[in-house]
């Protein structure tokens, strides 16, 4: 009988690992990130350029409650123009899901605050930098789906 070794591999938001692919044309580089990734198997991801949204873009929040009232449909995503963005955001979330389910992922570490990534806190939607409780609609849709979500802050601690 031949022995298979499970591989289990960890998604992450492209914009950590220095990919320009943030709503301004910038990225977050998180150096203590590549540094722990270093020996670990990985696939990146940006769910708002995989929805189609353009990169630079306007910047957008989730107007009312967080990911799962708009997976639910409870709740919309707008830009800062009042552009109704919703269904790019959804179409990122289902992309991401495929590429982790691709790749058997088990985690993710996503950016925290972003209308898609964010699994402790976003942005208000209000545009004025105010923050609340909640996920973003990528993370809430991995969560959804088993894959457990941490953030640049927070995975230290629980991987």
């Amino acid at each position: 009988m031949i022995a298979y070794e499970v591989i289990y591999v960890i998604l992450i938001s492209a914009c950590l690992l220095g990919l320009n692919c943030r709503y301004n044309g910038g990225n977050n580089l998180d150096k203590e990130l590549m540094k722990y990734l270093k020996d670990k198997e990985y696939v990146i991801a940006c769910p708002e350029q995989l929805g189609g949204l353009p990169t630079p873009r306007n910047p957008s929040e989730i107007v009312f409650g967080d990911g799962k009232e708009v997976l639910d449909g409870k709740s919309r995503v707008k830009d800062n123009k009042g552009q109704d963005v919703t269904m790019s955001f959804i179409k990122g979330a289902r992309e991401t899901l495929k590429i982790a389910k691709l790749y058997n992922v088990k985690t993710a570490i996503l950016k925290e605050k972003s209308p898609s990534c964010g699994n402790v806190a976003i942005y208000d939607g209000s545009f004025c930098g105010k923050l609340k409780e909640g996920s973003g609609i990528t993370a809430e849709l991995l969560k959804q789906n088993g894959i457990l979500v941490f953030n640049e802050n927070n995975y230290k601690e629980n991987i």
